[in-house]
């Protein structure tokens, strides 16, 4: 079989697996639409962000529902180095890149279901965004970029993790981080600290981004930073795992 045949069989098994398990289906679909419908109805007013919440807060909401789904990929992939699932494949001859790819690819597929839930969500409760078509375009690129970088890096923690538990846990930070980027409200309304690292991290000016796009007016700034950290969030974590994957497999 070929590389690309068997990680189609790969993304089968785990789209399977991600049907069979509730939680990761609500953690990945479900969680960031009550996240959504938690602060648009609890704290939305206390919020002053200068136009409608829901408009300011579904850019960021959209990089949560990316991270939500994470910790099930990290356990799903030290699952198959732990149980000797991969022993299996080795002795089907299946590529063992194609396990890996599977994962990245399940993962990323999972995050559009969940955004595309996310954002019907969002337009029920008033989401006006001015994007056009091409806007749209770019807010899908920068998505399936975070997606696909963000599944390489969760990948590569799942690998060296010691086992499934502490694989789900090590996915704990990235879903932690967008909560202190500009998702929630603007950086330069936090505290002195949090402010600076606020402005500094990978997520904001993705999220800037986004945010720009769906307003009709990106920020050329915001879109080279957040296409550079994508791109170098995607290269350490396919080079760590791919690294890992030999050591291990």
């Amino acid at each position: 079989m070929s590389t690309t045949s068997d990680s189609l069989v790969m993304l089968r098994r785990d789209f399977k697996h991600i049907a069979r398990n509730p939680t990761s289906v609500f953690n990945a679909v479900l969680m960031p639409i009550i996240i959504m419908l938690m602060f648009v109805y609890m704290f939305g007013d206390a919020f002053d962000v200068g136009v409608d919440y829901i408009d300011y807060a579904t850019p960021g909401l959209i990089l949560l529902a990316i991270c939500y789904g994470l910790g099930g990929t990290a356990t799903s992939v030290n699952a198959d180095m732990t149980k000797g699932i991969i022993n299996r494949f080795k002795v089907m001859d299946v590529s063992r890149g194609a396990v890996l790819t599977g994962h990245v690819v399940a993962s990323v597929l999972t995050n559009l279901i969940a955004i595309a839930a996310l954002v019907g969500v969002a337009f029920l409760l008033g989401f006006s965004p001015s994007a056009s078509l091409l806007d749209w375009l770019g807010v899908a690129g920068i998505v399936v970029l975070l997606g696909f970088a963000a599944g390489w890096l969760t990948v590569a923690l799942g690998l060296a993790a010691k086992s499934p538990e502490t694989a789900g846990m090590a996915a704990v930070p990235l879903v932690m981080l967008p909560f202190f980027s500009s998702a929630i409200v603007p950086a330069e309304t936090m505290g002195p600290g949090l402010r600076q690292f606020a402005e500094y991290q990978p997520f904001t000016p993705i999220i800037e981004t986004v945010r720009g796009f769906l307003n009709g007016s990106p920020h050329t700034g915001d879109l080279i930073a957040a296409l550079a950290w994508c791109i170098g969030i995607a290269l350490v974590g396919y080079l760590w795992a791919s690294s890992t994957f030999k050591k291990r497999a």
